[in-house]
């Protein structure tokens, strides 16, 4: 059994920053850099496995509830791919009451899973538009 919450508690901050270090673009997270992170988005959604008590899943988002809402960092443990949590995750965002209203919900993807989002009317087709990223090395600064 899944159950959803929009929250994350402080106790299950070590537990999401584990999480969150099996992706990629998240390995060098810390509980700090995730309670922060937390503190400052406006929705997230988190996934717990009942009866295990294990946190599965985690996505949240950055809106202005007008026009744009970005989903960031969705992840799915390695355990529980293929078993409906993403679609869960996926299903709570685009559902969101306070996401109703929302022009444009957007996220960005690896290629492999364009068919996943598609699901729930995401597209890549988005005229010229062009990802473009500025980053700040912390290694430069520390």
């Amino acid at each position: 059994m899944l159950t959803t919450d929009s929250t994350v508690p402080a106790h299950r901050v070590p537990e999401l920053t584990d999480l969150m270090r099996t992706a990629w673009w998240m390995t060098d997270r810390t509980p700090a850099d995730v309670r922060h992170l937390l503190d400052h988005s406006d929705l997230v959604i988190a996934i717990t496995n009942h009866p295990t008590d294990q946190l599965v899943g985690f996505a949240r988002v950055l809106t202005d509830y007008a026009y744009v809402a970005l989903v960031l960092d969705v992840i799915v443990a390695e355990t529980h791919r293929g078993s409906g949590v993403g679609a869960a995750l996926l299903d709570a965002v685009v559902t969101h009451p306070a996401l109703a209203d929302v022009r444009s919900l957007e996220l960005v993807c690896q290629p492999d899973l364009i068919p996943f989002y598609r699901r729930w009317g995401f597209t890549e087709q988005v005229g010229t538009s062009r990802l473009m990223r500025r980053t700040a090395d912390r290694r430069l600064t520390d």
